[in-house]
């Protein structure tokens, strides 16, 4: 884990590379075991792959991502309600993971 400074997160690809990383991966891990992997394999890739996580304050981070997310996903079907579903707790995995690799959970 590395000692965590709120200032060089805005930099956080130069500073926090390897565990943005870590927690990424932990996230989708997690969520490939417990969702069609054919559908999470396609939010890392199509979605999460353009969000940007920033650290909001008091241990608590956010996921941001890039306009439109239903409409980037292809080559798999799913009802949007469904997509939306995966992809808001595929976020919630990946904001519980930045707070644990960062030290607050």
């Amino acid at each position: 884990m590395a000692d965590f400074d709120p200032e060089k997160f805005e930099d956080k690809y130069a500073n926090y590379f390897p565990e943005l990383q870590q927690a990424y991966k932990n996230a989708f891990n997690r969520m490939n075991d417990q969702y069609d992997s054919e559908l999470v394999h396609a939010i890392d890739q199509q979605v999460l792959n353009e969000s940007e996580p920033f650290y909001e304050g008091d241990g608590e981070f956010r996921i941001e991502l890039p306009d439109d997310p239903y409409d980037r996903l292809t080559g798999v079907l799913v009802e949007r309600d469904r997509f939306e579903e995966v992809l808001e707790r595929h976020i919630e995995e990946i904001e519980t993971e930045l707070q644990r690799v960062f030290g607050f959970a």
